[in-house]
Parts: C-alpha cells; sequence; structure tokens
C-alpha cells in the first residue's frame, strides 16, 4: 500500500533521479502516459500498473505537437489538482510527472518520430499530424523514465498498435500493455472529451457502441464487410452523429485491410456530435457482444 503523497515532478533531471533511487531498491517502475483530466479509465491503467511494478509513475502533459492548428489544444482541459487528488485517493502513483512544454520541446528541439505501418489510415487521414506528435513525446516519455513496463488504454488502440510499433522498431527496453476500454454504465467509451458534450448530445452518443455491436453481430452472421459497414455507416448518421470520419474493419493485429478469412478483426470508428469527436472500437468477436 502507497503510505507517502504524491511527489510531483517538472523536470526529467527530477525523474530520472527518483526513479535511479527506485531501482537501486530493487524496485520495477510502471508508467502510464496521460494528457490529464483523469477519470476512472485513467485510475485503471495505473491499477494494472501496479499488478507488476511497486512505484507508478503518471506522466501529465498536454502534448502540442500532436494538434493541428484548428484543433483544441487551447481549450483542452486542464485539472492538474483534480487529478492529483483522484491519483492520491485510488493509490493510483507514487510520481507525477508534469513538464512544461519548453521542458518537453525546449528552444531548437527538430527531431521528431516518424511511424508508418499501423499509423496509416483512419485516425491519419483526419489528423495526418497526430501519430507524429504522440510517437515523438511518447518516445521522450520513455527514454526519460526507462520504466519496466507502459500502460496504455484500447480505446485509443491504433495509438497503442502505433506505440507498439515503435517500441519494436527503435528497440526500447519496454513491455507495453494495453487495458481493456473503460465504459460509463451505458457503455459510451469513457474519454476526457466527454466532458464537452451536451446533455443531448451525451444521449446520442451512447450510438457508438450499439452501432459497433450491430456490425460485429453482422460480420458474426456472415454479411459481408463492406455490407457490414455500410449499414454501420447509416446507423450513426440515423442515430443523430453529425459526421463520420470513418467506420472500418481491420486486421486486429496489424490494422492493415483483411484480404483473407480467418483473420483476427476489430471494428474501429470515429464520428462527430458538433465540435466533440468520439473514437471506439471493439474485437469482432462474441464477447463484444455483451451488454456494457
Amino acid at each position: 500500500m502507497q503510505t507517502a503523497p504524491i511527489l510531483l515532478l517538472r523536470t526529467a533531471a527530477d525523474l530520472r533521479q527518483t526513479i535511479k533511487v527506485w531501482r537501486s531498491q530493487g524496485h520495477r517502475v510502471g508508467l502510464v502516459p496521460t494528457m490529464g483530466a483523469l477519470h476512472a479509465g485513467h485510475l485503471g491503467l495505473g491499477a494494472l500498473a501496479r499488478r507488476t511494478c511497486q512505484k507508478v509513475v503518471f506522466s501529465i502533459f498536454v502534448n502540442p505537437a500532436q494538434f493541428a492548428p484548428h484543433e483544441d489544444f487551447d481549450r483542452y482541459p486542464r485539472t492538474e489538482a483534480a487529478d492529483l487528488a483522484a491519483l492520491a485517493q485510488a493509490e493510483a502513483a507514487d510520481v507525477v510527472f508534469a513538464p512544461a512544454a519548453a521542458e518537453m520541446y525546449p528552444p531548437g528541439f527538430s527531431t521528431s518520430v516518424s511511424v508508418a505501418g499501423p499509423a496509416t489510415g483512419l485516425e491519419s487521414d483526419a489528423r495526418p499530424h497526430f501519430f507524429g506528435g504522440v510517437a515523438t513525446v511518447v518516445t521522450k516519455l520513455l527514454l526519460q523514465a526507462l520504466p519496466d513496463t507502459a500502460v496504455f488504454g484500447e480505446k485509443d488502440y491504433q495509438q497503442l498498435m502505433v506505440i507498439r510499433k515503435v517500441v519494436e522498431d527503435l528497440a526500447i527496453p519496454v513491455e507495453i500493455i494495453g487495458a481493456p476500454t473503460a465504459r460509463d454504465h451505458d457503455g459510451l467509451a469513457l474519454s476526457s472529451r466527454n466532458a464537452y458534450l451536451t446533455a443531448p448530445q451525451r444521449q446520442i452518443a451512447v450510438a457508438l457502441n450499439r452501432v459497433l455491436r450491430s456490425v460485429i453481430a453482422d460480420v458474426l452472421n456472415g454479411v459481408a464487410l463492406p455490407e457490414a459497414i455500410a449499414r454501420g455507416r447509416a446507423d450513426l448518421i440515423a442515430a443523430g452523429f453529425d459526421a463520420v470520419d470513418y467506420l472500418q474493419i481491420r486486421n486486429s493485429a496489424t490494422l492493415e485491410q483483411p484480404l483473407s478469412p480467418g483473420q483476427p478483426l476489430r471494428v474501429l470508428a470515429a464520428a462527430r456530435l458538433g465540435a466533440v469527436r468520439l473514437i471506439d472500437n471493439m474485437a469482432v468477436a462474441p464477447a463484444s457482444l455483451q451488454e456494457p
């Protein structure tokens, strides 16, 4: 059980020194990278890290490199005090690393990490800048902390696959753990951006979960993938979504287009309600059809 208060660190040097002490004491270290505005799903990532590590670091950094100029960087929720209180109450972290932008991207910073493979399509079609920013900041965090494990939620499934590819290709000595998507009582995937939803939009938003399960049911019942996808897109619009950025079925191991039967599949979607963009995904498997 955690007895000491959470330590708040602002610099990579302080983080490395703290972890050096932990290592000297024989502790395993887990890292949970976040952008803050923490919810129950984030706390679950910390609990998962605790299962195999004695010390857990949460990073809180709203990464400007993954936002385009027209996106919500300036209004993205920043709730550091509430985040620290939630982590302390849940005993989810020993250290919070919350650097300033100048610490992560000092003057003259000119290096970025570019990823192909699982970064191709889906989120990249709507946000071509996104995975370069994610891969760069996560690489920096992994090298700053050099944890034994790092935990990411499966809600951002493509991001999880991109990070695994970065770690594999760059031979970063860390185990990447994917945590099942945390959901509200009605099935909506927990997200910091859910706070942007109006009450009417929140009622519509739950249809995303329902439609994904409908697509999965169609596929398991033998409906051709293009037809199942077309039905799902139409159902999202009928439910009240303003636009569907994508609704696709991909190979769950590679995120490539499925070319032969018998592959593990995943359905992934991004849809918009006004200015709010929601994403979700599920394995194409009977277990995904269970009610939330």
